[in-house]
């Protein structure tokens, strides 16, 4: 089928609207029509290049839920009509890391860039001929996708679609990154440094799981305003500033956590962080870095004598098919807020605005809500 799509055809180029191609579902797949679609900021690094593809063009879009309109065959537990989130990280359930709990390090994972389907090892999408790559697999910035049933969370017909779109990537891995990997307690201090997409939910969710202090640090007043509303109780602009009070506020101890959901993190980043966090503490590494940099600045005296660790987390540690029906269900009793999380709505036709808009640091998260005119 035709759909429409924002491409990119190369790194530092803005996404164009053009119509593509979209294959039917093979074995395994479904095909789905989405009401939503969250603008991320790894999608960002795709347009500058942080983020490597396979090849160009790419269709952005990782975070989406929407409708099944077409049911592969050796589909099990998905129909038509289904209401679903897609996860940007696959679980197909049987390799090792599935195996062993991890869903969120499936072993399919590693083709998310390579636009080449789970099932058969061919692209679903294509450009006047060309083969492309969709984003994590997804490529949500279309009106329609045919993707892998690895990838799709059924859930109930009552949740509204743009909210659960949120799902898909940064409400689930910020508020695991609090949560799980930084295995917040009641009592501690976490200091979320980075409150957008990501960084707002592991503020609600250090907040939730009964955090003494959540110390937020954006250098966007808004975006510290926001913190202060959704759980946090302080907020600064700089690690540099937030420094001395953490000391103050735990009598020196520091904190517990201290979680980088930055939207670009550098190597120069790690540092301030671990000199923020207590003896036996962790800095998380959520927030993308470019793919190319290897360089990190750390006082090894410092992390060996202290004790100290740092953390990687992706998708907040835990299976997309364990965390989006428990947050669901978090939202339905009012202690996961995702209305909020929305500040502005776009048309695809306004990707490039909404992107400004990102960067101007003018949103939580940035929305696009497709209609009867995008299918």
């Amino acid at each position: 089928m035709k759909t429409k799509a924002a491409v990119l055809h190369g790194p530092g180029e803005d996404w164009e609207i053009e119509e593509i191609d979209l294959g039917d579902p093979v074995a395994g797949e479904v095909q789905v029509r989405l009401a939503a679609s969250g603008l991320c900021h790894s999608d960002e690094h795709l347009r500058t290049g942080a983020s490597p593809v396979a090849l160009y063009p790419a269709v952005g879009g990782h975070e989406g839920a929407g409708v099944v309109t077409k049911v592969g065959p050796d589909v099990t537990g998905i129909e038509e009509g289904d209401h679903v989130v897609l996860a940007f990280i696959p679980g197909c359930g049987a390799c090792r890391a599935c195996a062993r709990g991890m869903q969120n390090l499936c072993d399919a994972g590693g083709s998310l860039m390579t636009g080449k389907a789970i099932s058969d090892g061919t692209h679903r999408l294509s450009l006047r001929g060309k083969p492309m790559v969709p984003m994590c697999l997804l490529g949500t910035f279309a009106p329609y996708v045919t993707v892998n049933q690895a990838s799709v969370i059924k859930i109930e017909d009552d949740v509204p679609l743009d909210k659960a779109a949120l799902l898909g990537c940064g409400v689930s891995t910020g508020w695991g990154s609090a949560t799980e990997v930084g295995n917040t307690r009641a009592g501690d201090t976490v200091v979320v440094v980075g409150v957008g997409g990501v960084g707002i939910n592991s503020v609600q969710g250090a907040a939730a799981a009964g955090a003494r202090y959540v110390i937020a640090v954006d250098p966007v007043a808004f975006k510290r305003e926001k913190a202060l509303e959704l759980g946090a109780t302080h907020a600064f602009e700089s690690m540099a500033d937030a420094a001395g009070p953490v000391g103050e506020l735990t009598w020196g101890q520091n904190a517990n956590t201290v979680i980088l959901t930055k939207g670009e993190v550098k190597g120069e980043d790690l540092q301030p962080a671990l000199s923020m966090t207590a003896k036996g503490g962790q800095v998380v590494v959520v927030g993308m870095g470019h793919y190319q940099q290897i360089d990190a600045s750390v006082n090894l005296f410092e992390l060996t004598l202290l004790q100290k660790r740092v953390q990687g987390a992706i998708f907040g540690g835990v299976s997309p098919r364990t965390q989006i029906p428990r947050l669901l269900e978090l939202y339905r009793h009012g202690t996961l807020k995702l209305d909020e999380l929305i500040t502005s709505t776009y048309r695809l036709e306004d990707i490039n605005a909404a992107y400004q808009d990102m960067r101007d640091g003018k949103n939580l998260r940035g929305m696009v809500i497709y209609g009867d005119a995008d299918y």
